[in-house]
């Protein structure tokens, strides 16, 4: 069967049947057959709760560019079926038997790092969102998920975006930010510290007396070196988009410019900020104070 795809595609397929140009005809279905295979994204279930895996395996059906290639009832099954199938994405619960989902996806990860993995849990406890991303998860959503955004879950962690519900996100953000102003209250406190105790016990004339208190600013950013190649302002303007939560198609239809500028700004974003992904650039914009 030969399966249509874009409007182009179909016009020329109706013009070679009418003119039955059957050799044209056979080439234009096989490339229109290997698009759409690379467009199938391949998903791993993974959920010891038997009726909530079927759910799940039910919803995705509907869509035809998913495949459930397979199914796990615990994290040890998963570890064996992403290296047997190789998927694109697994959708991982975080609590199961025998190994929970967060050890599973950190070995996964370390075995086939091209897989992308989506957290699946009933609760938002920070402690389970900052363990699964450092386990290296692409994605972490409520199990009570809107069917739709799920789908978008599964497209953009499966086109190398991360994907976080937004109020998973803000607590990510929350955090960083939070971290960030107790580092530099602290840094702050041991300047005041510091002049205090130099004011008690230093000599007034003394070399040491007069020589200069650490600057404040300085002690809460020694870690944040100055980059070695600053951010643009198109591109300082597609990172404040990025920690907004939007996706690469979004942030062009944003700025009014096609999807392949957007994603060459999100990289060039990526490998100025020497991280991995949008999270982790997200949290770096916080932290440093570039939004």
């Amino acid at each position: 069967m030969c399966h249509l795809g874009s409007p182009y595609q179909e016009v020329n397929l109706r013009k070679l049947i009418i003119n039955q140009n059957i050799e044209q005809l056979t080439n234009l279905c096989m490339i229109m057959s290997e698009q759409t295979n690379e467009s199938v994204v391949r998903v791993l279930l993974v959920e010891d709760h038997k009726l909530t895996r079927m759910g799940l395996k039910t919803a995705l059906k509907r869509v035809p560019d998913f495949d459930v290639i397979g199914e796990a009832a615990n994290g040890q099954e998963a570890i064996q079926q992403a290296e047997a199938l190789n998927p694109d994405v697994i959708l991982m619960d975080v609590g199961m038997p025998v190994l929970d989902g967060i050890q599973a996806a950190k070995q996964i990860k370390v075995n086939s790092p091209d897989i992308q993995i989506i957290m699946l849990t009933q609760h938002d406890n920070e402690s389970d969102i900052f363990a699964s991303l450092a386990a290296g998860a692409s994605g972490y959503c409520l199990k009570d998920v809107e069917p739709e955004r799920l789908y978008m879950a599964i497209r953009s962690v499966s086109s190398g975006d991360t994907w976080l519900d937004s109020s998973i996100a803000s607590k990510v953000l929350k955090h960083y930010s939070n971290r960030s102003a107790t580092e530099a209250n602290v840094a702050v406190q041991t300047e005041e510290d510091l002049k205090i105790g130099l004011a008690a016990n230093v000599p007034s004339g003394s070399a040491a007396a007069s020589a200069p208190t650490p600057n404040a600013s300085t002690n809460s950013t020694a870690s944040y070196r100055p980059l070695p190649e600053p951010l643009s302002p198109r591109e300082l303007e597609v990172l404040q988009l990025i920690v907004d939560g939007l996706s690469n198609q979004q942030i062009a239809e944003k700025l009014i410019i096609s999807l392949a500028t957007a994603k060459t700004h999100v990289r060039n974003i990526l490998n100025k900020l020497a991280v991995d992904d949008r999270t982790q650039a997200a949290v770096q914009a916080m932290r440093r104070g570039l939004v």
